[in-house]
């Protein structure tokens, strides 16, 4: 069946998830971050993703908005920088902010001219996704922002990808899913979904029971995809 429904993860592929770090060791307030940013974002991303799968598996939902802040607090720790509210502060600030990678609202323009539904399938809570998607400038290109928080359990539940169903009444294999995160993609392949891999830093696939249909180095080539796979 032809493509008519293209779906996106929020963080790490619409939005730079490093970029809250980066743009905190920038101000002046924040010099002690000048070396230890990329250290820091590592960290505090692995620490976020690794909490919400232990939620998941043992049932102790929290919103990602708490997971954000307490896989951050690990992240300072292990810095040297625990204490600094200030700085703590300004980081989860910035998380809500976080800048869009360069080729997103090019991309969803040519999805929407192709006559595309899209839409993002993410972990954060509402008030998060609509304060990023605000301030990237992308919301009239999403039809809709959809959350786990309406399900209660993260990613890669299944329950999560049933929201695609359920809010647009497309056939599994109509829906182009597309993530940066190769267990997302992996697992959006076992679900039923065409699924694409953005690689951006030329990582290894993921050793799971599924594999992404297309790997990617970026945005820029989902529109094609999409044209190709109908």
């Amino acid at each position: 069946m032809p493509i008519t429904t293209c779906i996106f993860d929020a963080y790490g592929t619409l939005f730079d998830v490093a970029a809250a770090a980066r743009r905190a060791a920038a101000e002046p307030d924040h010099a002690a971050l000048a070396e230890r940013w990329p250290a820091l974002a590592a960290a505090w991303r692995a620490r976020q993703l690794q909490y919400t799968w232990l939620r998941a598996i043992t049932g102790a939902h929290a919103n990602f908005g708490q997971v954000t802040g307490e896989a951050l607090d690990w992240a300072l720790e292990a810095q040297g920088l625990a204490g600094d509210a200030g700085l703590r502060a300004r980081l989860m600030a910035l998380y809500r902010e976080l800048d869009a990678y360069p080729e997103v609202p090019a991309m969803l323009e040519a999805l929407k001219r192709a006559g595309k539904a899209t839409a993002i399938l993410s972990n954060g809570s509402p008030d998060m996704l609509t304060d990023a998607v605000e301030a990237a400038g992308i919301g009239a290109l999403l039809d809709d922002l959809l959350s786990v928080e309406s399900v209660g359990v993260y990613k890669p539940h299944p329950s999560v990808y049933d929201l695609v169903g359920r809010r647009f009444g497309c056939d599994r294999s109509e829906v182009l899913f597309v993530s940066s995160n190769g267990w997302d993609a992996g697992a959006a392949a076992g679900y039923g979904f065409v699924s694409a891999w953005v690689n951006r830093a030329g990582d290894p696939v993921d050793r799971l029971p599924w594999r992404p249909a297309h790997v990617l180095t970026d945005l820029a080539g989902i529109p094609h995809l999409a044209e190709m796979l109908a």
